[in-house]
């Protein structure tokens, strides 16, 4: 077939075109589903506790993830800045996961215990505060929101489900700790929250 010909019938060219990008992506990706060290959870890697599936929650309706990734490429630069790179293992409770490419604000990857939960309070309630060269807005309404825990043990049972089809040995939730959601976080800010769930980010990490 001549490249005139191909060039001249869009609709053959079309069809080619998605064959293409169909086979490429079957290689790519399928193989993916069948490795362990993408569909089970890398050592040290937990589920979230219900504080930090509120917490996050947040971070994902503050839309964090415009600013901040939470993906440390391989690079030098990179892991002596942040630390290890991130595996996918690490990743394997995020539904959906925040591995982002825009660093208006450093990776998180790895920000669990590098910070009291005082200044990462602080940092929220007014950045400038703790880092006077900061451009990130201010959240003091999260001080404010409090978490009320009815709606905790219905995510639970969600991230059940997501994890049953993408990942057979993650660890599920109980029904005794989806009963005792609710009162693990009634009464917890928004605040407290968010700083509970960036606290867990990365400490599976130093392990490796």
């Amino acid at each position: 077939m001549s490249h005139e010909v191909l060039e001249k019938n869009i609709g053959l060219m079309a069809i080619l075109i998605i064959l293409v990008i169909s086979v490429g992506g079957l290689v790519e990706i399928v193989p993916l589903f069948f490795l362990k060290e993408t569909t089970e959870p890398a050592p040290g890697v937990q589920k979230y506790d219900a504080l930090a599936i509120e917490g996050r929650d947040v971070y994902v309706r503050e839309g964090c993830y415009n600013c901040h990734s939470q993906m440390i490429r391989p690079f030098r630069a990179e892991t002596e800045r942040y630390g290890h790179y991130s595996v996918a293992g690490e990743s394997v409770y995020d539904h959906p996961f925040q591995w982002g490419s825009k660093r208006t604000g450093p990776d998180l990857a790895r920000v669990g215990g590098r910070y009291s939960d005082d200044w990462q309070l602080a940092h929220l309630y007014n950045p400038r505060d703790v880092v006077p060269e900061s451009n990130m807005p201010a959240y003091p309404w999260l001080f404010d929101a409090t978490l009320d825990g009815e709606d905790t043990g219905a995510k639970m049972r969600a991230l059940n489900l997501a994890s049953k089809a993408t990942c057979p040995k993650c660890e599920l939730y109980s029904e005794e700790e989806m009963t005792a959601a609710k009162d693990a976080v009634a009464g917890k800010t928004e605040a407290q929250a968010i700083v509970h769930y960036m606290q867990g980010l990365g400490l599976a990490s130093k392990q490796w």
